[in-house]
C-alpha cells in the first residue's frame, strides 16, 4: 500500500454492488480466485477482473498467482477498523450474500487451497 487508507477511499472503492459482494465474499472465505468469483456472481471474467483490479488498486485486496490461479484476499496491511467493519458487514448481511455463497459452495472443480496467500 502506497498511501494510508481513508474512510473516503474505502467507501468510494466499495460504492459498487459487484465490488461490495466480491469483497465480502473474500472476507468471509479468506481468499478466492477469479473463477470462483465469476461463478458466485454469475458475471464475466473480464468484468470480475476489472473490479478486482480496482479493489487491488485502492489497497483493499492483495493478489497472488499460484500456478494457473490468481488468488485474492484482503490486504494484510489493512487498518484494523477496515477489517472489523468488513467482518461486521459480512455477519450482518448473510441473507444478502446467501445466493452468492450457495453458488460458490456448489461450484464443481474449485481449485484446492494449498495455503492462504503469503
Amino acid at each position: 500500500m502506497l498511501e494510508p487508507i481513508s474512510p473516503t477511499s474505502v467507501f468510494k472503492c466499495l460504492a459498487d454492488e459487484t465490488r461490495v459482494r466480491m469483497t465480502l465474499l473474500i472476507a468471509a472465505e479468506g481468499e478466492l480466485c477469479v473463477c470462483e468469483l465469476t461463478t458466485a456472481l454469475e458475471d464475466s471474467q473480464p468484468k470480475i477482473s476489472r473490479h478486482l483490479a480496482q479493489l487491488r488498486n485502492c489497497g483493499l485486496l492483495e493478489d497472488q498467482r499460484r500456478g494457473q490461479w490468481v488468488y485474492y484476499r484482503l490486504h494484510p496491511q489493512l487498518p484494523e477498523w477496515v477489517q472489523q467493519m468488513l467482518q461486521v458487514v459480512v455477519q450482518a448481511n448473510q441473507p444478502w450474500l446467501a445466493v452468492n455463497s450457495e453458488k460458490l459452495q456448489s461450484m464443481r472443480n474449485r481449485p484446492e487451497r494449498q495455503s492462504l496467500c503469503g
